[in-house]
This record gives structure tokens, C-alpha cells and sequence, in this order.
């Protein structure tokens, strides 16, 4: 029955991951930004539901201007989850641009991909994030660095959230709750030595996968006084509100 599932839903993503490396080549150059919003927004829940993961959304995502997303971080499916809400660019570890299929399309579509253990990183990552957020785009960020079963949080790397702070653009946590036949489970995290295909065969090969999307309230730009919070102030106060919805 498993290998059933799996091959009908492969059916489903085969199709779909075609037209959106069509759409990432041949036809984004020839959008205007909105329209390549919404082709991006629809082509990724387009695949969550063929990948047989129901996405329950909770909250008030910010939809318009700029905005740093920051969320805890479980599997590969966090960044299309994100961008089924609003097309989102993420900053993510280089190696992930190498991923068959995956890579090229998250590449396609404008993440951000950091060279991890190299000084001149983050000064590099801080200045393309400035770029997006001057565009009014929304950057998405998992500041824990790497995945986990999504039960807690692991520290937060506090160096790109300065970005937005310096800017004074908005920051929104967001808290993503995987769930199995309704309750919390870690079956779909992508840790450890696993493999992707490894991982996309369990993942598309069971039933009863959602994942609840949590988008709490934006963190204030700057404090009362007008002065703006530091970074370490931000990251603590963002990963303040995605732990307690986790935990």
C-alpha cells in the first residue's frame, strides 16, 4: 500500500516539478513581481498537496512590504509551506543549491544561499537581504542553523537578523507544528545522516502528514523611544514566541 501511495503521488510531483523548472527558466524572466508572487505562492501549494501534506494556516501572516520570516526549522518542506502563504526568499546553506531537483527550483525562485565557516558570509548575506527588503520583498530566515525534530529550538545564530534591524523592517516568527493522524510527531524531519530520497519516501508514502503554520505577532521595529533593539534582543524575542507555541 505504501509503495502505492508513493508512486501516485510521485505521479502528482513529477508534472508539477516540470512546469516549475519551466516557469524558473523560461517564464519568471517575462513576469512582473506580482504575478511571479502568485505563480509562486499556487505552484507550492500545488505541491504540498500532491506531496499529501495538508497545510493548516493560523495567525496573521504579513502579506504586503517588507518583512523578515523567521521560523524554527524541521525538513526541505518548511520553505514551500512558507511560500504557499507569500512568495518568500530564503536564506539557505549553499549545499542545498546542489540537491537534485529541490535545489534548482529553490535556487529558481531566489533563495538566498550562504557559504557556511567563510568570514566575509554573513557581511555578503546581510547586503542581498538590503537588497530584498528595499524591493518590499519578504526574507525568510531559520536562525537555529540547521534541522530538528520540531518538539524545541535550538539556539539562534543572532548575526543575520541585523539586516532587518538595521533597516527597520518589520520581524515575524513564525512556528511550524508537524503533526501525524493529529498529533505532534517528528515523522516528516529531514535530520541527521538521511537522505533526501530517503526522506521523500517516507514522507509521500504515509497518510495523515499536516503541518500547522503559526505566524505570531510581528516584533516592533523599534522600541518605544524610537531607538532600535539589538540583534541578540530580536533573536531572544523571536525565539521566545516560536518556543512557546512549540513547547
Amino acid at each position: 500500500m505504501k509503495l502505492l501511495r508513493f508512486v501516485l503521488r510521485l505521479a502528482l510531483v513529477l508534472p508539477l516539478i516540470v512546469f516549475g523548472l519551466f516557469c524558473v527558466g523560461a517564464v519568471y524572466p517575462f513576469l512582473r513581481p506580482t504575478s511571479r508572487a502568485w505563480l509562486n505562492r499556487t505552484w507550492s501549494r500545488a505541491l504540498m498537496a500532491a506531496c499529501g501534506l495538508r497545510v493548516v494556516f493560523k495567525g496573521e501572516p504579513r502579506l504586503t512590504g517588507p518583512v523578515l520570516m523567521v521560523a524554527n526549522h524541521v525538513s526541505w518542506i518548511d520553505i514551500f509551506v512558507l511560500n504557499s502563504a507569500r512568495a518568500t526568499s530564503f536564506v539557505a546553506k549553499s549545499e542545498i543549491r546542489g540537491w537534485p531537483v529541490i535545489g534548482w527550483l529553490v535556487a529558481g525562485a531566489g533563495t538566498l544561499f550562504i557559504e557556511r565557516g567563510q568570514r566575509h558570509a554573513v557581511h555578503a548575506m546581510g547586503e542581498s537581504m538590503q537588497v530584498r527588503f528595499k524591493q518590499g520583498d519578504a526574507v525568510g530566515l531559520f536562525p537555529e542553523g540547521t534541522t530538528s525534530e520540531g518538539f524545541d529550538l535550538l539556539p539562534f545564530h543572532a548575526s543575520l537578523f541585523e539586516p532587518a534591524r538595521s533597516a527597520a523592517v518589520e520581524i515575524q516568527p513564525v512556528a511550524l507544528r508537524f503533526l501525524r493522524d493529529g498529533k505532534r510527531d517528528g515523522f516528516a524531519a529531514f535530520i541527521g545522516e538521511e537522505s533526501l530520497v530517503a526522506n521523500l519516501w517516507r514522507v509521500m508514502g504515509t497518510t495523515g502528514l499536516s503541518v500547522e503554520v503559526v505566524f505570531l505577532p510581528v516584533l516592533p521595529a523599534r522600541h518605544a523611544d524610537g531607538s532600535l533593539p539589538t540583534r541578540l534582543e530580536l533573536s531572544h524575542q523571536a525565539r521566545d514566541a516560536i518556543l512557546e507555541v512549540l513547547t
